[in-house]
């Protein structure tokens, strides 16, 4: 059997920018039977994810994270129809879902990697098993309750770095339905902000690119920042900090400004902003979603629920075709 994928063409090395000439289709063959617990699918959608920059270097720079290896077929979270099986978990016709899912048309997996997915739960709309439903809503959910020390009625204020974004996006949300009672959102353009204000519920949002972000988050936070939720770290990030409470908590879900530059993480902050953290007792500790695998079930229910309820609005951007897929993830690393 013939099927298309995409491969590692080259690395864009630790400190340079990704091209599109990172990664090549190419035709390859799958065999036409399956043995004894695998699983034959055809691939229906795959997520693009910021981490995805760091398994483009020979080294990572983290335990959990494999490097995608040159000339190999790349991988991630995807979603895909059972077209033949020989696993008693799944049957032809089955919605299934793998975090190590080939970038490629067809794919054979081990039933042992895949876990069923019901459609009923996102009235069919299986792409949100990648995001708001899945893995990226996990991250958001699961950092808040698990990192951000969201108390109802406490009078909180959060800001979210990256607030555009999958993760970001719904941060602000969750935030809000966990007790927030004020919501900021830092992004990169007017319409973003303008999308997160009249359609997500943020409070205000501020285009990083227009003006002083220490200053305008002064104005739109006059209470400080209890809770703040980071995506991008680097400069945005040292702004909100110096404006961070006594005993507030980071959720430190990812720092996206420094994914081209070949430093640890996370990224030390400046010394100055460091001294902040520790004469303020703001926690910074690292979040992995992956840690917390016991709660995931409940955690896709109430994110369900919520979306179902339109108290969890989503936003995704959907690129056919998997030839296009190098160029999404440019998108994701140079925004």
């Amino acid at each position: 059997m013939i099927i298309q994928r995409v491969v590692l063409n080259s690395r864009p090395g630790k400190n340079g920018v990704p091209v599109a000439e990172n990664f090549r289709m190419e035709a390859a063959s799958l065999p036409d039977k399956i043995t004894d617990g695998q699983v034959q699918a055809r691939t229906l959608y795959l997520s693009v994810d910021p981490y995805m920059r760091c398994r483009m270097n020979e080294d990572t720079g983290s335990d959990y994270l494999l490097p995608w290896q040159l000339s190999e077929v790349a991988d991630g979270g995807g979603i895909g129809v059972v077209e033949e099986s020989k696993h008693a978990n799944f049957a032809k016709g089955d919605i299934v879902t793998s975090f190590n899912w080939p970038w490629q048309t067809k794919v054979i997996l081990d039933g042992r990697l895949l876990q069923k997915l019901d459609p009923q739960l996102v009235d069919g709309h299986l792409s949100y098993f990648l995001g708001a439903a899945g893995i990226t809503g996990l991250t958001s959910f699961l950092g808040i309750k698990e990192k951000g020390h969201v108390t109802q009625g406490a009078n909180q204020t959060m800001v979210v770095s990256g607030a555009a974004g999958a993760c970001g996006s719904l941060a602000g949300q969750i935030g809000r339905l966990e007790g927030c009672s004020r919501v900021v959102g830092i992004c990169g353009t007017d319409e973003k902000c303008s999308i997160l204000v009249s359609e997500m519920g943020f409070d205000a949002a501020i285009n990083y690119k227009k003006g002083n972000v220490a200053e305008q988050l002064h104005e739109l936070c006059p209470a400080g920042v209890d809770v703040y939720f980071d995506n991008v770290g680097g400069d945005i990030s040292d702004a909100v900090i110096n404006q961070m409470n006594q005993n507030s908590h980071i959720i430190l879900c990812g720092q996206i400004s420094q994914y081209n530059k070949d430093v640890p993480y996370p990224p030390p902050l400046p010394p100055a902003v460091e001294e902040i953290q520790k004469a303020r007792n703001i926690t910074r500790e690292r979040f992995l979603v992956l840690n917390y695998m016991d709660k995931h079930e409940a955690s896709i229910l109430q994110l369900c629920q919520w979306i179902k309820e339109g108290k969890l609005k989503v936003k995704e951007t959907v690129v056919k075709g998997l030839e296009n897929i190098g160029g999404k993830m440019l998108h994701h690393f140079l925004a």
